[in-house]
């Protein structure tokens, strides 16, 4: 299991880097111990971190309201918790 990935029974804890205002929003890797996301929405207003929580839980299948931020919301690092997922990409970030 990756370092960047907590696994419980009705969630996963998902640490990540962030790079908003990127050309495209995608998973580019790793960072560190974190699983590297660019965001193509700017850093202005909660708007990337709103767009994080979209782009998970569309990858994830789930409604938005269950992707929560848990820590660094004006952070690049962040923490996001991820309830009931019914896809699971997060196999193939690795």
């Amino acid at each position: 299991m990756p370092v960047w990935l907590i696994e419980e029974p009705d969630h996963l804890l998902l640490t990540l880097h962030v790079q908003p205002g990127a050309k495209r929003t995608e998973v580019a890797g790793t960072h560190g111990d974190a699983l590297k996301i660019r965001l193509a929405a700017p850093p202005v207003d909660g708007k990337a971190n709103d767009a994080l929580l979209s782009y998970l839980a569309q990858q994830f299948g789930v409604p938005q309201r269950q992707v929560e931020l848990v820590s660094g919301a004006a952070s690049r690092s962040k923490r996001v918790r991820v309830y009931g997922p019914r896809l699971r990409p997060d196999r193939k970030w690795g």
